[in-house]
């Protein structure tokens, strides 16, 4: 009961030092605090909720849909890698920050791109709003055939995983994989039984010689 609460504890504040250390290098000292005290808050008053209600059906549904929302996040964080990579490709062959230039013609490459927005953009004045969905979600007003093919991708390997993971639940094993044969339990042996021979022989002489007189 100890190890479980402590790995969980240890990894969200190993988490919570990366995400922040991270908005250090894109933002000013002060940007960081308020969220870092907004945050904290809002963790324990949602622990508090939880351990309040305890309800076993309420925190079941509360891991499903955090599971959910985990999924989204990571699949946003997938599709952003990829278009950066991309990214840094077209900073690279037009010789600096494509970014700076906007959201118009030459802030992205149209031979690899699905669909472009002259608005939306998270990487300009701050993001906003769309900022925040790119953090979350990896919303891009730019997409590119890396990023969508990656997201698609992403989301095909979950529900394939998910699947197998039910067909073994269900079934027991792995699809084509052979089901384990169930050990049979040894039939048991009548030992109580007075016409075994174990018994005769078990039989004390004076029990013998009883048995004689009565015939």
């Amino acid at each position: 009961m100890f190890v479980l609460p402590f790995i969980t504890i240890l990894r969200e504040g190993i988490e919570a030092i990366v995400f922040v250390a991270g908005v250090t290098f894109s933002a000013p000292a002060s940007a960081v605090p308020i969220p870092v005290i907004v945050g904290l808050i809002a963790g324990i008053a949602v622990g508090f909720l939880l351990y309040k209600s305890g309800a076993s059906t309420r925190i079941q549904v509360f891991l499903v849909v955090s599971t959910c929302l985990l999924y989204l996040v990571a699949a946003g964080l997938f599709s952003r890698a990829v278009w950066f990579f991309e990214a840094q490709k077209w900073n690279d062959a037009v010789g600096g920050d494509a970014a700076e230039v906007g959201s118009g013609p030459g802030s992205y490459d149209i031979d690899k791109s699905v669909w472009h927005l002259n608005c939306c953009n998270p990487e300009l004045n701050g993001g906003g709003g769309w900022g925040v969905l790119n953090a979350i979600f990896g919303w891009n007003n730019s997409a590119t055939y890396g990023s969508v093919i990656s997201y698609n991708v992403y989301w095909i390997f979950v529900m394939t995983w998910l699947i197998l993971l039910r067909f073994k639940e269900v079934k027991g094993r792995w699809p084509f994989m052979k089901a384990k044969a169930v050990p049979q339990p040894p039939s048991s042996s009548h030992s109580g039984s007075l016409d075994s021979p174990d018994n005769h022989e078990k039989q004390s002489p004076e029990a013998t010689v009883a048995s004689s007189t009565a015939h």
